[in-house]
């Protein structure tokens, strides 16, 4: 997994320049700079419910459902967002909010920007890398643009696009750009202004406007294409629009596998189609169920619904198996992929399905175990060295933030890149960190 690796030559100083010489330090990573993603939509509730606290911290009578409750009531209800919220964190670094047009500005020129603001700097506050889903998709689309025609449609597109990008710059610097664009010029399931005005312009005529808006006002951002139909018409359209120079910045693949999980095969040969356009690929809406596999004749997942009680403890751990043999394979034969995103944290979510790592009562399933053992132990460095007599340490392994102490003193690290694989560069690379309390200082490489 050299891909993953990287080693860098630390030169640890104090305040006044002085080098510490001849001392054990502790090196522990805090993040990956690999993308442990999953959906994030129970941060808003959650940000609500700290909202809506007032100055002494009691509660008013609001849930995160917006409805009135008992002070009893709410305490329990907070407490088990709270719950869920830790639970998060002590597994991923990267979250997908919902920006679904429809839900987001359900009434035009009101969209749900606070809310959205408080979920995405509290992610953020929190090393959480925060990606938004989607700008553009035909499916939740808001039905009051259905009252214009497509050249305002497309104006209003466009506008979404500049203001959500804008105001969220900063805060959140990824998105998906546009969803789902194979089939959105023939769907045909209820009439959606976005389906109108790609039939129109074309798949890549549409996606070309989408992505220039977002690439206008965010020069430096991450725009990503998504969907799940990963046929041949994917890779086709993907290429027609890097020809047409749309500003693609990595690949999105869906990976929903209620109708069967995929085989090693499956996966290895998705991906060699993808691969060779050499952009980076994310796996952004990953689930695998612990339970019943939904009917091959359901075309359309959206239809698909499961029961409460459908989840056992068999299916459990086949969940958690099949995951592990996924997130194995991804994270360490697959340098290109660079992230994935588990669509549900917790059962219950979409179509009702057991397809979180967390069942409905929060209580961990088999699959939140494993993968906290891959990303936290497994893929994980932690260690003790010895400074040299100049200050000089090795620093070697996974890719991320570290935090390096000796004593009550810390300084933090990004471990990116390991200049041996550079070949113009027979050294590795130095840096000085000057160490102080909660502080860091790189100075230029030597």
């Amino acid at each position: 997994m050299f891909h993953r690796k990287a080693s860098e030559k630390i030169r640890i100083v104090e305040n006044d320049g002085k080098p510490v010489s001849n001392t054990k330090v502790h090196i522990n990573q805090i993040n990956h700079e690999f993308l442990f993603g999953c959906g994030a939509f129970e941060t808003l509730p959650y940000t609500h419910g700290q909202a809506v606290h007032n100055g002494n911290g009691v509660p008013l009578p609001v849930g995160p459902d917006g409805k009135k409750y008992t002070e009893e009531e709410l305490k329990a209800a907070y407490a088990r967002l709270e719950d869920r919220m830790q639970k998060w964190l002590g597994l991923f670094n990267y979250g997908t909010l919902p920006f679904y047009w429809g839900g987001y500005e359900p009434e035009e020129g009101f969209p749900h920007t606070e809310q959205l603001m408080a979920a995405a700097n509290f992610l953020k506050s929190k090393d959480v890398k925060v990606k938004g889903h989607p700008l553009c998709w035909h499916t939740g689309c808001a039905p009051w643009l259905l009252k214009y025609d497509n050249e305002t449609i497309l104006k209003k597109q466009i506008e979404r696009i500049h203001r959500d990008v804008g105001n969220f710059k900063g805060v959140i610097d990824m998105w998906d750009v546009i969803n789902e664009v194979v089939i959105m010029p023939v769907y045909d399931k209820y009439d959606n202004a976005i389906t109108r005005i790609c039939k129109e312009l074309g798949q890549v005529g549409l996606v070309k406007k989408v992505f220039d808006a977002a690439q206008e006002i965010n020069p430096d951002g991450i725009f990503l294409i998504n969907d799940f139909n990963l046929s041949a018409k994917y890779e086709k359209l993907i290429s027609d629009c890097l020809e047409a120079g749309v500003p693609i910045k990595a690949i999105g693949l869906q990976s929903h596998q209620h109708q069967g999980v995929w085989t090693l095969e499956k996966t290895e040969e998705i991906l060699s189609r993808f691969e060779h356009f050499g952009l980076p690929i994310h796996f952004t809406e990953n689930t695998i169920v612990a339970g019943p596999l939904v009917a091959p004749e359901i075309t359309d997942l959206q239809d698909a619904h499961y029961n409460d009680d459908d989840a056992t403890p068999e299916m459990e751990q086949k969940q958690a198996e099949a995951l592990e043999k996924m997130y194995r394979n991804l994270f360490e034969n697959h340098p290109l992929v660079t992230a994935i995103t588990n669509w549900d944290f917790g059962d219950g979510a979409w179509l009702n399905a057991p397809s979180g790592v967390i069942r409905k009562d929060g209580s961990l399933k088999p699959s939140y175990k494993t993968l906290h053992h891959l990303i936290k132990e497994e893929w994980h460095t932690e260690l003790d060295e010895t400074t040299d007599s100049d200050g000089y340490i090795l620093l070697e392994g996974y890719k991320g933030k570290y935090e390096i102490s000796a004593g009550d003193k810390k300084v933090f690290f990004n471990l990116t890149k390991s200049s041996k694989n550079n070949s113009d560069s027979k050294q590795l690379l130095s840096y000085s960190c000057q160490m102080e309390a909660c502080s860091l200082m790189l100075t230029k490489r030597r």
